[in-house]
């Protein structure tokens, strides 16, 4: 579904990755982790057009995308849950997720799937009209995932979902990205600090250090890794 061949990016005259290579297949959950810095977020930022690609080649769907647009790619079936969240705090929940589906036409479709993230969180079909400014950290991490969900992508790209949350909220949150990939069919990419999370919900995971990509293997594996368990996993 989504392939990176030997892509470099970075900010002013620093790469911040260099070289990398990754596939990911329709169906799957890939789990990209490695320390703060290894270049993770800009690696999925570089996917969705908001860094540009300084060479290489990006394909999704075997249709190269790494000279389009970022709402070009979001056309295409490409959206991601940026780290932070960044949801629109002075709008209501709904009004958050009407902006997620801003680019469909198919309004009985959005209703549905409307109805399916409140099915997922229904905290937020409590507070669908409330500002998402005032909700808990959890919460708005729930809100920019469901947001995400009603662009209805193929791709789903997640940017440290677990980040600032309760052990209780990840699990759910986690439980829930594994719920995402088999009820609506959707591929996910998944960056994580929390790799003992990352690879267990994942299929197959890709470690980054310092730009590159240094390992990757089937997530089981990589679990049972003693130096991926003592560099990522504090076994």
């Amino acid at each position: 579904m989504l392939k990176l061949e030997n892509v470099q990016s970075g900010y002013g005259n620093k790469l911040a990755i260099k070289d990398i290579s990754i596939e990911i297949k329709k169906g799957e959950i890939i789990s990209l982790i490695g320390a703060n810095g290894a270049g993770k977020s800009t690696t999925l930022m570089t996917i969705c057009g908001v860094v540009a690609c300084r060479s290489g080649r990006i394909t999704f769907q075997e249709e190269e995308i790494q000279k389009k647009n970022p709402d070009e790619i979001v056309s295409m079936g490409i959206c991601q849950v940026p780290e932070g969240r960044h949801i629109f705090p002075e709008l209501t929940v709904k009004e958050n997720l009407d902006m997620g589906a801003f680019l469909r036409k198919d309004k009985e479709q959005i209703k549905r799937d409307m109805d399916y993230v409140f099915s997922l969180f229904p905290i937020l079909a409590e507070r669908r009209n409330q500002d998402g400014g005032t909700l808990s950290g959890g919460e708005q991490q729930m809100l920019a995932m469901s947001r995400a969900l009603m662009a209805k992508p193929q791709l789903l790209l997640l940017d440290e979902p677990s980040m600032g949350l309760a052990p209780l909220v990840i699990k759910q949150i986690f439980e829930i990205i594994g719920q995402i990939n088999k009820e609506q069919d959707t591929t996910i990419f998944l960056v994580e600090q929390n790799a003992n999370q990352a690879l267990r919900v994942a299929d197959r995971a890709y470690v980054m250090e310092n730009g590159g990509i240094s390992f990757s293997g089937t997530a089981k594996d990589m679990l049972s890794n003693p130096d991926i368990q003592k560099a990522y996993l504090g076994i």
